[in-house]
This record gives structure tokens, C-alpha cells and sequence, in this order.
């Protein structure tokens, strides 16, 4: 019984960390796509972007149809789907097609997530045992994000980067027979109601439009109708979303959790958060590969002990961080070493892309901060709601971090080549960064001294 548990574990857990590979892994291979295709870093970023805004945009649905279909339908699902779409992005002939198939990868990776932490969840019903899985679990995400960059280099120059893909195959084919074979057959849902997909569909064509308007920012004087056009329907359509969300009786997201500041200053340090870290590696990659001339290979060599530090700090330091100070200090911390890393990365660039510079910011980001950021974050955005609402309220931050990644990438590669210098990376664009990161220490640094206020004033 404990050997089919632990199977059953693994089998969610490894499904976990492909999708969260496959976030990392394509970022020290983007300037291998974008040499092939003979694309600009405005156009590779496309990659990215509809990934992770996909990803983020149906990860509410992806939850509702677990509970609805079922955890081992959608689980197989959105590895099948992966598994298929992987398969296209490794054969695509070009980038419309790449980008087509990574769109799908997104959409099959929020199937995957909710279904995969909901089979964790009722495999393992005593409470002790569950939380030792759920940290088991949680450690494959954290591991497969922290080595995509090392594995992401090193498959690219020795296979090229096609084999990023090809290599999700034999591992999601392994797993979608074990989970075929050990997973117990879906139970009928109890709850029959009606749920609103449509608000969430509309949700997503929102995000995308936009992502896109951003995106096309940089040519406002020739697209200026257009850009008006896409405000203009981003704007009625995000009012239609509102009033549905208000009038429906079983809304795809409950508006009373908006009524918790804590959650609120949550979601908003996560889309930061998010626009900030995706920025950052995708900043990361181009400036060891196209201006400082490593191999893919040996730029995620590099980065391959701040991985470790990573696994090593959220194990044994973390834990203790969190005992000795509160989650609020432990946010502020974690975003200032976020600033940190961000003014490393400018002090680098500022003298001539000194190497020990950009592994202090590596180190204060992907090293620290993130492990930090992402854990205090976490415990913020279901704080102040009914313990009935957490589900919800996790979930709505990870789409607040992806979505966040996807627009300020966006944003973000308006001013990536605007170097008069000849170089990839722009001082305007790491200025963008720590616009990002300033702005998300600020938001907690604000919420924080706002309550000490109020507490000073009520005990007056």
C-alpha cells in the first residue's frame, strides 16, 4: 500500500516538474531559436509569453475541471497533451509554429498542476503524511524550475534545442501509463452545479489582447488605431467579466477575496514578482550567450550552484527563516534581495559585463530571493479569507505570478534592444527590472507601515 502510494507520488511529481522544466529550459535556448529563425528578441520572446499566459489563464478552469471530470482524466489529459504538443514544437519549421505548440504546452500544464496537487491531496489523507507529500511534491516544481537552466544550456549545444521538447516524450509517455495503471478511477463529481467557464475563456482572450497591445507599443505611431481598438475591447470586455462575476450565483472567482488587503498586496507582489523573474532569465540568457559569448552550455554551467543553492537554502535555512521572523519581514527580505539582484545585474552591465557582478545578482535571485519571495508570498494571499476559500486563493496567485511574467515580458522587450552600444540588453530594459522589484518592495514596505499606523493610532 505504501510502495503504490509512493508510486502514485512520484508519478504527479515528476508530471509537475516537466511542466516546470519547461518554463526554465527554454531560456537559455532562446538565442539558439532565435539565431535559426533570424528573429529579433521582441519576436523570440512569443515563445515565452503565450506559455506562461496560457498557463496562468487556464489554471482556474484546469482546477474546475478536476473537480468536475475528474483528477485522473485531466491529469492524463494534460499530459497527453503535452506530450503531443511537445512533439510539435520539436518538429515546428518555424516560429508561428513554435508558438502555436507552446500556447498548447501552457493549456496542457494547467491541467496538469491542479490535477496532479489533487491526486497528492487524496492519495494521502492523514495530515502528517500529506504535508511530508505535498513537500515532496512542491520539491519537484522547485527542482525542475532551478536545473532548467543548467539542462537547458547543455542539451542545447550538444543535441540543439529541439531535444528540449523531444525529451518531454518518453518521460510523459512513462507516466501516463502508470498513472493509467495505478491511478483509481475517477469518482462521480458531488457538486453538479453550473460552472461559469465563459468568464474564464473571456479572461484569457483579454490577457492575450492585452499582452498583445503591449507588445505593440513600440509601433504605436504606425498601429495607433489598432493599439486604441485593442484598449478600447480590453476595457468593455474586462467590464463584462466584472458584471459576471457579480451576478452569477457560483462565479468562477469568488470577488469576496478581494475584500482581504493582505490577499490583494499577495496577488499584486506576485504579478510583479512574476514579471520581474520571467524578465530577468529571459535578460540572463541573452547577455551570457550574445553579449558576453558563452556557449548555451557553459552559461547554464554557471548558473548550475545557485540552482543548488536554491534546494539547499528552501530545505534547511528556510524553515528557519520563516520561525524567526514574520512572514511580512520575510517577504521584505526576500524582495530586497530581489533589488539586490537587479542592481548587480546594472552594476555588471555598467563595467563592461563583469562576470562576478552577474553571479552576485544570480546568486541574490535565483540563489535567494525567489526561494524567499515565492514561499512568503504564498502564505500572504490566503491570509484574512475562510480557510474554504485557500484552494481558490492559491490558485489565483500562481496565475497572478504567470501572468505577470507573460505582460511584463512584453513590456519588457520594448526596450531590450535599445543599446546604441551594439549590445542585446539595454540599460533601459534592466531599468524596467528594477522599476519591477522596487515596486513590489515598495507595495509590502506600504502595506506594512500602513497597519503599524493604524495599530499606533487604535492603541492612542
Amino acid at each position: 500500500m505504501i510502495q503504490r502510494k509512493n508510486l502514485i507520488l512520484a508519478i504527479a511529481s515528476v508530471g509537475i516538474f516537466v511542466e516546470a522544466l519547461d518554463i526554465a529550459i527554454v531560456n537559455l535556448a532562446i538565442p539558439s531559436i532565435q539565431s535559426q529563425y533570424g528573429l529579433t528578441s521582441d519576436q523570440v520572446q512569443w515563445v515565452q509569453t503565450l506559455y506562461v499566459l496560457l498557463y496562468g489563464g487556464f489554471l482556474i478552469i484546469g482546477g474546475k475541471l478536476t473537480d468536475l471530470i475528474g483528477k485522473k482524466k485531466i491529469f492524463m489529459t494534460g499530459c497527453l497533451l503535452f506530450l503531443l504538443t511537445s512533439l510539435g514544437a520539436g518538429f515546428s519549421p518555424g516560429l508561428e509554429y513554435l508558438v502555436f505548440f507552446r500556447a498548447l504546452q501552457g493549456i496542457g500544464a494547467a491541467l496538469i498542476m491542479p490535477s496532479a496537487f489533487a491526486i497528492v491531496t487524496h492519495t494521502f489523507t492523514d495530515s502528517s503524511e500529506r504535508s511530508r507529500a505535498i513537500a515532496v511534491f512542491s520539491s519537484f516544481a522547485a527542482i525542475g524550475s532551478g536545473s532548467g537552466l543548467a539542462l537547458g544550456g547543455i542539451i542545447t549545444t550538444h543535441m540543439g534545442w529541439h531535444w528540449i521538447f523531444f525529451l518531454n516524450v518518453p518521460v510523459l509517455l512513462i507516466v501516463i501509463l502508470l498513472a493509467w495503471y495505478l491511478l483509481r478511477a475517477d469518482e462521480p463529481a458531488k457538486d453538479t452545479s453550473k460552472t461559469d467557464f465563459l468568464s474564464g475563456f473571456l479572461l484569457v482572450l483579454v490577457l492575450l489582447m492585452l499582452s498583445y497591445g503591449v507588445h505593440e507599443l513600440g509601433h504605436i505611431r504606425e498601429k495607433a488605431w489598432l493599439i486604441a481598438g485593442l484598449g478600447i475591447v480590453v476595457l468593455l470586455m474586462s467590464r463584462a467579466i466584472l458584471k459576471r462575476l457579480k451576478e452569477k450565483s457560483l462565479p468562477l472567482i469568488d470577488l469576496s477575496l478581494f475584500r482581504s488587503r493582505e490577499t490583494v498586496t499577495g496577488f499584486g507582489v506576485f504579478i510583479l514578482l512574476g514579471a520581474f523573474f520571467t524578465g530577468y532569465m529571459f535578460v540572463l540568457s541573452l547577455l551570457l550567450q550574445q553579449d558576453m559569448h558563452f556557449s548555451a552550455a557553459k552559461a547554464g554551467l554557471y548558473l548550475v550552484p545557485f540552482s543548488l543553492l536554491s534546494a539547499a537554502f528552501a530545505k534547511f535555512a528556510l524553515p528557519l527563516v520563516i520561525r524567526k521572523f514574520t512572514i511580512w519581514q520575510t517577504a521584505i527580505m526576500g524582495m530586497t534581495l530581489m533589488v539586490m539582484g537587479a542592481g548587480f545585474l546594472m552594476a555588471s552591465v555598467f563595467f563592461g559585463h563583469n562576470l562576478p557582478l552577474l553571479l552576485c545578482s544570480a546568486a541574490c535571485v535565483s540563489g535567494l530571493g525567489m526561494t524567499i519571495c515565492y514561499t512568503s508570498l504564498s502564505v500572504i494571499s490566503i491570509m484574512g479569507i475562510p480557510v474554504r476559500h485557500h484552494g481558490l486563493a492559491s490558485s489565483l496567485a500562481s496565475t497572478a505570478y504567470f501572468l505577470g511574467g507573460g505582460i511584463g515580458l512584453s513590456l519588457l522587450t520594448l526596450f531590450i534592444n535599445h543599446d546604441v552600444t551594439g549590445h542585446s540588453v539595454s540599460y533601459a530594459a534592466i531599468t524596467v527590472l528594477c522599476i519591477y522589484t522596487l515596486s513590489g518592495l515598495g507595495w509590502l514596505l506600504k502595506y506594512v507601515t500602513t497597519v503599524r499606523s493604524q495599530v499606533i493610532t487604535a492603541s492612542v
